[in-house]
């Protein structure tokens, strides 16, 4: 009897999973997975910030992160709610709307190590980087215009000229505060406009005419000098960044298992611990074992993005998806690449594995919308196999 009530949980488990949590059920495993280890490692890495802010309370933190992951969470299931055919709008207002913030951003936002990137949302008191909301909304309307040329061949640059211009534009606004997430969003592009079919000579042209607006962007924006000194550092080799130094040490004593859950030892002398290095920090007390499952969960998610591509009978749902994931993974692993030592020091975090406020609602959101994908091709796929079981009984 007690058997076939611990069967019947089951069940209904499986089932309450099947009805609410649709589409790529092993996206929903690399989101469960990167949340666990995002607040084991927020929790140990806040300790040192916790005693100066928050008057010893360790828990302070913890709660805080776990809260607005949980709000993530839930944006993530409602978005994976929504068919995706009704995005385009969507993310043609939210580009629209972002460009303003950029610019108030970079006129009276706050300023976070030299860089006016953020914007204080009032009664809340929570920073928003108006960035996140123009890279979200750009993939979505690169997308778009990519996805409506995909069944004719454009023999003119000119048929690319409103998307050239977006991505320009936004490029450009964000290049003015955020280098390396404006060179993340000209990478993407690229590599969807690649998937789109684009032809490469006018990929090459698009390219060479963004360097030149990177370049422009650095001389008269606030982070020209920054990038410039770091990437000369990072060639040269003659004096490696104090915040680089100690995360190479944290690697070295993390060896093969680590030093264990909380142990870390350099997060009290990493500048931001709990952001820019956590990769480090997750060496540290997990080893290179932990470094590796999560180098291979974000490994995981961009190959799912990819099959979502190959399983889209939709061009627009199948380059969103592309491109989403293809944003993810290429943040993720410069996260990654700067704790190690092979990419200059960024300061971009590690995407929903960081502590943050508004960049994980951000992210929650993306997951959201490449679950809607899947979730719209599956039914999709389920509603064929349908319709040609009906004409194989009729046949019979």
């Amino acid at each position: 009897m007690q058997a076939e009530l611990v069967e019947e949980q089951q069940y209904n488990m499986r089932q309450w999973l099947r009805d609410n949590l649709k589409g790529d059920p092993i996206i929903w495993f690399v989101v469960g997975a990167l949340s666990l280890i995002s607040i084991a490692a927020v929790y140990s890495a806040t300790g040192n910030l916790a005693y100066r802010k928050a008057d010893g309370n360790t828990e302070f933190f913890l709660l805080k992160h776990t809260s607005i992951m949980a709000a993530a969470l839930v944006l993530m299931w409602l978005v994976h709610n929504v068919p995706y055919r009704y995005f385009p709008r969507l993310f043609q207002i939210g580009l629209v709307a972002s460009i303003p913030l950029l610019l108030l951003a970079r006129i009276t936002g706050t300023a976070v190590n030299e860089a006016s990137r953020w914007l204080n949302i009032p009664i809340i008191n929570q920073g928003f980087q108006p960035s996140d909301l123009a890279k979200v909304s750009l993939i979505g309307v690169v997308s778009f215009l990519l996805s409506k040329h995909q069944h004719t061949t454009s023999k003119d640059v000119k048929d690319h000229f409103p998307m050239f211009a977006w991505i320009y534009g936004i490029f450009g606004l964000v290049a003015l505060t955020n280098n390396s997430t404006a060179l993340m969003l000209l990478a993407t592009s690229v590599l969807l406009m690649f998937i789109g079919r684009v032809k490469f000579k006018f990929i090459t042209w698009f390219l060479g005419v963004g360097i030149v607006l990177g370049i422009l962007a650095n001389v008269v924006g606030q982070r020209g000098g920054t990038a410039q000194n770091r990437i000369k550092s990072f060639f040269t080799e003659k004096e490696i960044p104090y915040q680089a130094q100690q995360s190479y040490i944290a690697i070295a004593r993390g060896e093969w298992f680590g030093e264990g859950p909380g142990n870390s030892h350099q997060k009290n002398l990493i500048p931001h611990p709990y952001n820019d290095f956590i990769y480090a920090i997750i060496i540290e007390e997990y080893g290179m074992f932990g470094g590796t499952v999560v180098l291979l969960l974000f490994l995981v998610l961009l190959y799912r993005g990819m099959v979502t591509v190959a399983n889209s009978k939709n061009p627009f749902g199948g380059l969103l998806a592309a491109g989403l994931s293809f944003s993810i993974a290429i943040q993720a692993i410069i996260n990654m690449a700067v704790a190690v030592g092979l990419f200059p020091i960024t300061g971009q975090p590690l995407p929903w594995v960081s502590m943050g406020g508004t960049s994980l609602l951000f992210t929650g959101i993306t997951f959201g919308i490449i679950l809607s994908v899947s979730r719209g091709d599956q039914a999709a796929l389920s509603e064929s196999k349908q319709v040609r079981n009906v004409v194989k009984r009729t046949a019979v």
